[in-house]
């Protein structure tokens, strides 16, 4: 007798139902899809206890016929591919044909559909038809999706708390909103309004209805172009910034997706404008022929394969990098009253950038004009005065210069600022290609741990490539004759300390992350410490070499070297000014 069976269509939908259906968050997203594959130009979600009780998605699309209704609760029924070649040149958000029985066979289902003349409306419990009825004409399809796992139970307990997924809900949807501007978004949870879009196709005011203000305010548009790619989207001064990853919004031919090798890349780009573990507010489209990508590799199909990922991820290094050089980040105080909720709830201290160039509040509140930065691959390099050149008065705590000119005044941190200017001349001095040298009147010796030292033979090419000659000299030790005139006489031997500790440890060897991490650590050796004492002339000097830096507004950790107090913002305080 045979044990393999068919499955029955139902079980084989519930399993299919747990690939499907993780969490709240993926059923709203599925049904989002659908309204956006329907050419909707409106889409309300509306939740009651965050999706839980019943998740309602309703659009202004095509809509269905009867029997397109009936055969999209069929597995595998779709519209949107028809045979293997349509696999390789997808361009709808979904095609499998799996979401709506999947989603129908876990919990009491009801949809209505019409193409604009009597409509169909279906009601399905746990995968069973129960009633099928005509409904009324307006054009588009309603989905009401109740008691979600209410036929399995052992599912349901999964779940994360009525807060958590609410706030994944709220996160997709706003991805959404990013993704498609020209669509209106309403999101609400028990009546209450939490999303609300215009459709205006306009970016910046969706960014806008999500973080506000503030952050909307502080976007800057960039958009770029290579054979394969084209890139667009927004990118936030680097005050403004959030503690996770998620203020990443990375879209592929407007699907939202996640990729760890953008996200990096994108990181790469504001290295030593933020401090460790920030993040920038990013919403970046990327548009390609869909025959580049592969988006048939996971049911959430927000994991996608690129062809030519090294192409790409130049493009969006060097066109993030070039917009933020174009930047003046010269931060200011911000009063108590006006800082972020988050930072109050931590007890932080926060800090936003001056802008040099205007920025019309009023019009960006208003009429959302576009900021006028724009990258391209073809831009020549201009070199432009980052600020006006600061008077310094004196020092307080030995360690904060204060200064003056024109526009307010200004605190630098002495230790932060001669960090920028080490870190941009070693960074210049280790990417030569020859160097000269110093020879040493008595000879460096260093010794290793055995582990030490079979990582540091394994990379030692770095060390010679600088010039820095090496012998071996007994076990586990070696000596230093000679190193590079940029590394200075009475701090060579620390000095090259630091660099060996690098190579040991950096595992496998990069040349770029190996003189970057160089010049990052002995910038900070070299650099006024804390408490040093220096004259005002000293001073100018430190604020002449900081504005021929390529970014003077950050440490090569991320730390401000400059924060500003406008005259304004001076009087203000002194109940001058209004």
């Amino acid at each position: 007798m045979s044990i393999i069976k068919i499955m029955d269509v139902n079980l084989s939908n519930k399993i299919a139902a747990g690939e499907v259906v993780e969490k709240l968050m993926n059923v709203v997203k599925e049904l989002v899809e659908n309204s956006i594959d329907a050419r909707s130009s409106e889409i309300n979600i509306d939740l009651i206890e965050s999706g839980l009780t019943e998740i309602k998605v309703t659009d202004d699309g095509t809509g269905m016929s009867k029997e397109d209704v009936i055969n999209s609760l069929k597995r595998h029924a779709t519209s949107k591919i028809y045979d293997d070649s349509d696999l390789f040149k997808i361009d709808t958000l979904g095609f499998r044909g799996e979401a709506l029985p999947s989603i129908a066979s876990v919990s009491k289902m009801e949809i209505s559909s019409s193409m604009g003349d009597i409509g169909t409306r279906i009601v399905i419990h746990g995968g069973e038809e129960q009633e099928i009825s005509s409904s009324d004409a307006r054009r588009g399809t309603t989905v009401t999706v109740k008691n979600i796992f209410y036929n399995t139970p052992a599912r349901l307990k999964y779940l994360k708390s009525t807060y958590t997924e609410l706030a994944n809900i709220i996160d997709y949807v706003n991805k959404m909103a990013l993704s498609f501007p020209n669509i209106k978004f309403t999101l609400t949870n028990d009546e209450k309004m939490l999303l609300n879009t215009d459709g205006s196709n306009n970016l910046l005011k969706v960014i806008n209805s999500i973080y506000g203000l503030s952050v909307s305010s502080k976007m800057v548009k960039i958009e770029n172009v290579s054979d394969d790619y084209e890139i667009s989207g927004y990118i936030s001064f680097p005050e403004v910034n959030r503690s996770t990853k998620n203020s990443l919004t990375i879209l592929v031919n407007n699907r939202v997706i996640k990729n760890s090798e953008i996200n990096k890349t994108i990181l790469e780009s504001y290295h030593t404008y933020l401090f460790k573990d920030r993040y920038p507010v990013v919403v970046l489209n990327i548009l390609v022929d869909p025959s580049l990508i592969d988006v048939n590799i996971h049911p959430t199909k927000m994991d996608i394969k690129f062809s030519k990922m090294d192409y790409l991820k130049d493009l969006i290094f060097k066109t993030v990098s070039r917009a933020l050089q174009n930047l003046t980040l010269i931060p200011k105080y911000e009063q108590v009253s006006e800082l972020k909720q988050e930072n109050i709830a931590n007890n932080k201290v926060d800090f936003t950038n001056e802008i040099t160039e205007k920025v019309n509040i009023e019009e960006i509140k208003l009429n959302f004009a576009e900021p006028e930065i724009f990258v391209s691959e073809k831009q020549e390099e201009i070199k432009k005065e980052k600020f006006v050149m600061i008077e310094p008065i004196g020092v307080i705590h030995g360690t904060y210069i204060i200064g003056e000119n024109e526009i307010g005044m200004f605190i630098i941190d002495q230790h932060a600022a001669q960090e920028r200017i080490n870190y941009e001349y070693y960074l210049k001095e280790m990417g030569k290609d020859t160097y000269d040298t110093i020879d040493l009147l008595i000879p460096i010796k260093i010794e290793f741990t055995a582990p030490e030292y079979l990582k540091f033979k394994e990379n030692m090419q770095a060390l010679q490539k600088l010039n820095i000659s090496i012998e071996e000299f007994g076990e586990n030790t070696i000596i230093v004759r000679n190193h590079p005139i940029f590394i200075k006489k009475d701090y060579a031997e620390e000095s090259i300390r630091k660099i060996i500790d690098v190579v040991i440890n950096m595992g496998s060897f990069d040349k770029e992350k190996f003189i970057e991490k160089s010049a990052i650590t002995l910038a900070c050796k070299m650099s006024i410490k804390a408490n040093e004492q220096i004259s005002l002339e000293e001073m100018r000097q430190l604020i002449r070499s900081l504005r021929e830096t390529n970014n003077p507004f950050t440490c090569p950790h991320g730390r401000p070297t400059i924060i500003s107090f406008t005259k304004y913002e001076l009087e203000k305080m002194f109940k001058r000014a209004e």
